[in-house]
Order: C-alpha cells, then sequence, then structure tokens
C-alpha cells in the first residue's frame, strides 16, 4: 500500500443519469444499448484498439470507419453484445499486430516466435469471445421433440444415440428393426 489517500477528499461524487426511456438510442446498431452515450463509449473503445502509428489522415479514416462497419455488422442486441463485439474487435486487432510484427524482416526469431505465440493466445480469446455471444444469443442449442412414441408388446425401442459405424450390412440395429416392425 502507498498509504495515499484518494483524491477527492473522501467526498461522494455524484452523477445526474439520463432516464433511459427518453433516449434516442440512434446508435444501438453500434452497441446495442439504447444509450448513445454508452455506444459512443463503446465505439471509441474499438477505435482506440486500432494500431495508428503507420496511417496517414486517409488511412486512419478508413480503419476507424471500418471498425463501426464491424461493430455493426457483429449487430448487438443488447450491452452485453456491445461489449463483447467491441473486445472481439480490439482482440482481433491485437491479433493482427502480433502477426505484423511477427513477419518483420528485423525480427529476430525469439521475438518472431513471441509475437506468434501471442497471437495464437489472441486468436483463442477471440474464438471464446465468438462462442460466449454466440451461447448468449442461443445458436448452437439443439432441440428434440418427439410427439408421439408407441411401442407396443413384443416392440422395441432405443431411446439414445444409434451408431452405425462399423457394422456389416446383414447386421440390423434394434432401431432398424423395430422401423421395420419385427
Amino acid at each position: 500500500m502507498s498509504g495515499k489517500k484518494p483524491s477527492g477528499g473522501g467526498k461522494p461524487t455524484t452523477l445526474t443519469v439520463a432516464d433511459p426511456k427518453k433516449s434516442k438510442g440512434a446508435l444501438k446498431s453500434i452497441g446495442g444499448s439504447q444509450s448513445d452515450e454508452w455506444n459512443n463509449i463503446l465505439a471509441n473503445q474499438a477505435v482506440q484498439s486500432l494500431w495508428k502509428a503507420h496511417s496517414d489522415s486517409e488511412s486512419l479514416d478508413l480503419q476507424m470507419s471500418a471498425t463501426i462497419a464491424a461493430m455493426m455488422g457483429v449487430g448487438p442486441k443488447s450491452e452485453l453484445e456491445g461489449m463483447l463485439a467491441t473486445q472481439m474487435i480490439a482482440t482481433h486487432n491485437a491479433a493482427m499486430e502480433c502477426y505484423r510484427r511477427a513477419m518483420l524482416s528485423e525480427q529476430t526469431f525469439a521475438g518472431r516466435d513471441m509475437a506468434l505465440s501471442q497471437a495464437n493466445r489472441l486468436v483463442r480469446s477471440y474464438a471464446t469471445l465468438v462462442g460466449a455471444l454466440d451461447k448468449h444469443r442461443g445458436k448452437g442449442q439443439q432441440t428434440v421433440r418427439v410427439e408421439h412414441v408407441h411401442v407396443h408388446q413384443g416392440g422395441q425401442a432405443i431411446v439414445g444415440n444409434v451408431s452405425h459405424a462399423g457394422r456389416r450390412p446383414q447386421e440390423e440395429t434394434a432401431a432398424e428393426a423395430v422401423m421395420d416392425g419385427e
């Protein structure tokens, strides 16, 4: 601990928050929120993740426009989705910068190895973020609905996975026997 006292003399801070019902949400397609202030914050965070060191003003304008277009392309429907979109863009930008640095002609083997290793971690993080967004949106879930099943006396039924791999053609699975009425 540094022993420093918090700035502001310990006085509480009061924030004034706009009524969300009165917000227009004109930028909702960017950050997923009804609050344009929030959408602007996310847009600025995404733009700040760009590597701008070698960009002229025309390239920078193109990069920033493309970043906002990417956020809109993700199509966030809520603040959570907006945050995930922003993190995905920042992670992508960082991974691409690591790949760029790894390919520099003056890069040492150790530097190239470190940059590629970091890029690999970032790409895995990106995939995790995409998975989290898909899971949040309910994609990838399977629903099986069985409406009517009749198994009469002497019949057989299987509930579960039936695999046909590795069987000989003359063999018949129990599921096929039920379907054939045997």
